[in-house]
């Protein structure tokens, strides 16, 4: 039985038994880390700083910084006048899709999320769930209150993507409680109009319909310790608090068939109304 202060909202409810893993851990850390650091390289001026601070981070990246160079004295521009690209252009050049926020094809479901370009396979991330995480044991009672953004995993943890109000205040505290001097060890840009991390939607996916089948499915996900310091800046989750250690939780949308351009996306979880 769910605690009572989560009898209303929309709330995604796994039962104990059921598996929940349709690509494996291994899987999804490769794409993310594959779309992170290209965002990481998209915006290389503004490392410059987290060079700096971390030379060791510089050292992974010298190779790296040794081909820019010689990409850019052959075609004739430096680094400060380089182009960037948009985060979608980057997930579409790293992925081979992009993804976005608009209305939704269902009759007032307000906004849902569509494949903008390219082609998703079957077994892809293609999104991420962003939002505060709480474990079942700390409070979220006045957070939950009139929140359709509530995610409940398998075991019990919390995940609040609501990117308005005290759900908003909330991260935004917990993210500057987390920063490494002037550099977030999360992504706060979630929460605006323009994302950073341009998966990080997820939480805008309607739930299917007789009509429209659900073409993705909900993915716990534990960021390993050793991930990259210098990529967490990408990761739009963030734990409530410290209590005892546990790793960040993530929660991945993953394709349930091939998706193609134009497409909207759309999950398949159990909703409690009052």
């Amino acid at each position: 039985m769910l605690p009572p202060e989560f009898k209303k909202g929309t709330i995604r409810y796994v039962p104990e038994e059921s598996k929940d893993k349709t690509i494996s851990d291994e899987d999804v850390l490769e794409t993310l880390l594959k779309l992170f650091k290209a965002l990481f390289i998209n915006d290389f001026n503004r490392q410059m700083d987290f060079f700096s601070l971390l030379p060791e981070v510089k050292s992974k990246y010298l190779e790296l910084l040794t081909v820019q160079l010689k990409k850019s004295k052959t075609i004739g521009y430096n680094h400060q006048s380089q182009n960037t690209f948009n985060p979608e252009e980057v997930l579409f050049n790293t992925l081979g899709f992009s993804i976005t926020r608009d209305r939704s094809s269902l009759i007032s479901a307000g906004t849902g999320v569509f494949v903008t370009n390219g082609f998703v396979p079957k077994g892809t991330v293609v999104s991420m769930y962003p939002g505060t995480v709480y474990q079942k044991y700390e409070p979220i009672f006045f957070q939950s209150i009139g929140n359709p953004f509530i995610f409940r995993c398998i075991d019990g943890v919390f995940i609040d993507g609501n990117d308005k109000g005290i759900s908003k205040a909330v991260y935004r505290s917990c993210s500057k409680r987390d920063q490494l001097g002037p550099f977030q060890m999360s992504d706060i840009s979630w929460l605006t109009p323009t994302v950073q991390n341009p998966l990080a939607v997820g939480q805008y996916v309607n739930n299917c319909s007789h009509n429209k089948a659900a073409n993705i499915c909900y993915q716990e996900f534990d960021v390993p310790e050793y991930f990259p310091i210098e990529l967490k800046q990408y990761l739009p989750n963030i734990t409530y608090s410290y209590d005892i250690p546990t790793p960040l939780r993530c929660v991945v949308l993953v394709t349930l068939r091939d998706i193609e351009q134009g497409e909207e996306l759309f999950s398949n979880y159990y909703t409690i109304v009052n």
